[in-house]
């Protein structure tokens, strides 16, 4: 039997966790052979993954008509229940997170999107989300919104595990890394442990694709046949600047991992905090559908990915340490998006796509909730 190359991508440094979770994978035992046949060694949630599954699932009746007779309000029935997945999500990933050291084996779980753009707000529900889980190995996710970095920053100064979400830029990368050191620094500062504390700067890339893309197209289109140069310089870098903002990302994060801040930290036993690319499942058939896994592979770093890029994955992937190569070739192409032939803004299409990252939150956020209080009045007795 030919290996699965996921499970050979955790020699090069990379863990794969998986993005999505339903109370049928935990329930039916999916989400623990999944540990043992693909070697995923975490799991994310979001709004839009909870509302695919909670939305018409019969599974989830009973805890609803609990949370009725209970007199809870439709929010605090929802929260008990992506509560509960959460939980028993944890449980399962226990091994993962001993056997790893706390390096691996945690759930991640957003704050509310409608908050992404009040600090108070996301620190406050961050600490509750935190407390009333109540597992050691849940990560609590805070967007990288100008707001949020604070928020991240306190939290982790709390002793809050943090998956900080929606990172497109570089620079917004970077902002995210000092927030976490200096959350590790007011934990030192204050005589407090900071060995078993966890983050992971989640970096998002097929959203930029699309984008980017979309607008190669738009200037395709308009130039025609008229230029053939130009069309040449526009075609070439399809498909390609997600990758070269990635590998720029992780040529940040290992200039940070060298500063004497962070060695000072380190030798306190501070982990780092990994880059994770998210948004990975290719969107345009004409892509590899694992380019962003074959592409990205190397040290201190995870990969989450939908169901369908793992299966994927698992066929057909080419497994080789590729991040911190053409770095050079990454520098050139970003830097040929200036090009009055080419004439791409990179940092307003960065600012746009994480404006339509929090809407893609928000709105299956709001559906579900809309769809939760339409639930509670099917399943309230008359």
């Amino acid at each position: 039997m030919p290996s699965n190359p996921l499970l050979s991508i955790k020699d090069y440094g990379q863990s794969i966790w998986m993005d999505n979770l339903t109370r049928d994978l935990i329930q039916t035992g999916e989400l623990q052979q999944l540990l043992e046949t693909r070697g995923i060694r975490g799991l994310t949630s979001n709004p839009a993954i909870f509302e695919k599954a909670i939305s018409g699932n019969a599974l989830y009746n009973a805890d609803i008509e609990a949370g009725i007779k209970a007199g809870k309000p439709v929010y605090k029935i929802y929260e008990s229940l992506i509560f509960e997945d959460i939980r028993n999500a944890c449980d399962i990933f226990r091994s993962v997170y001993e056997e790893s050291g706390g390096l691996d084996g945690y759930v991640s779980i957003e704050v509310p999107p409608t908050i992404a753009h009040d600090t108070e707000a996301t620190i406050k529900e961050a600490r509750r989300y935190y407390q009333e889980i109540g597992r050691e190995n849940v990560m609590i996710k805070i967007p990288g919104t100008s707001s949020g970095l604070p928020a991240v920053e306190q939290v982790i100064s709390e002793g809050i595990n943090v998956n900080v979400t929606l990172l497109f830029a570089v620079q917004s990368y970077e902002e995210c890394a000092w927030a976490y050191i200096r959350g590790l620094e007011t934990r030192v500062k204050n005589g407090q442990d900071i060995s078993k504390l966890a983050s992971v700067a989640s970096f998002f890339l097929s959203r930029i694709d699309i984008k980017v893309d979309q607008m190669i197209e738009d200037k395709i289109k308009s130039v025609g046949t008229d230029d053939l140069n130009m069309k040449a310089q526009l075609q070439a870098i399809k498909g390609k600047v997600a990758i070269a903002n990635a590998k720029i990302a992780y040529e940040k994060y290992n200039e940070i991992i060298q500063t004497d801040r962070w060695k000072a930290l380190a030798q306190k036993g501070a982990n780092v905090q990994r880059l994770l690319w998210a948004s990975t499942s290719t969107k345009d058939p004409t892509y590899s559908d694992v380019m962003y896994v074959d592409q990205l592979i190397g040290q201190d770093t995870v990969n989450t990915l939908p169901p369908t890029t793992i299966e994927a994955c698992a066929e057909h992937c080419d497994v080789s340490n590729r991040l911190e190569t053409g770095i050079e070739e990454a520098h050139n192409l970003m830097e040929s998006l200036k090009k009055p032939d080419i004439n791409i803004n990179i940092d307003q299409v960065m600012a746009e796509v994480l404006d339509e990252g929090i809407d893609k939150f928000i709105q299956p956020y709001q559906s579900l909730m809309s769809s939760m209080e339409e639930k509670v009045k099917q399943l309230s007795p008359v």
